[in-house]
């Protein structure tokens, strides 16, 4: 037995110094990526460092513009609400002006157009009612003496003939 734990003592010892041996090639291998990850790091840093610096005044400069900016902005906006609310007061007084005036011209409109028709009616009455009574006086002179005319020469059968003649003409 004493063999076998020689043998096994060699066997861990063999392991144990490839384990220390790997361990050692970890260890390197990791200090290699740490040194170049520190040397990224810093050239990244010396290059972002300068364009934050400058982020950083361009912030501070523009940061009162912007507040001013916003301000103003706020600003318009109530200026053009007001304004905005003065247009609507202004439309609608104007359209209840116009619906005034419309319905006034519809009235004056309307009255104009009752007085014409009213005119027209009594032009009608007073003008030509005479003038068909005086056509008709005419008419009848007129057959009167046709009806003498004829009872001196024409038979009776014309005389009817030539009235009835005359007031188909007449109508």
């Amino acid at each position: 037995m004493p063999l076998a734990i020689e043998i096994f003592s060699i066997i861990a010892a063999i392991a144990l110094i490839v384990q220390v041996g790997i361990l050692i090639g970890l260890f390197l291998q990791l200090k290699r990526t740490t040194e170049s990850i520190n040397r990224m790091v810093d050239d990244l840093h010396t290059r972002i460092g300068p364009i934050l610096t400058r982020t950083q005044i361009l912030l501070d400069d523009t940061q009162p513009k912007i507040a001013t900016l916003v301000d103003d902005a706020a600003h318009v906006v109530y200026l053009a609400r007001a304004q905005a609310q003065k247009m609507d007061k202004v439309f609608t007084e104007a359209s209840d002006r116009l619906r005034g005036q419309l319905v006034r011209a519809d009235r004056i409109l309307t009255g104009t157009l009752e007085a014409v028709e009213d005119a027209g009616t009594q032009v009608r009455r007073s003008f030509l009612g005479p003038v068909q009574k005086v056509s008709a006086v005419v008419q009848g002179i007129k057959v009167g003496l046709d009806f003498l005319r004829a009872r001196r020469g024409h038979t009776q059968r014309d005389t009817i003939e030539s009235l009835e003649q005359e007031d188909e003409l007449f109508i």
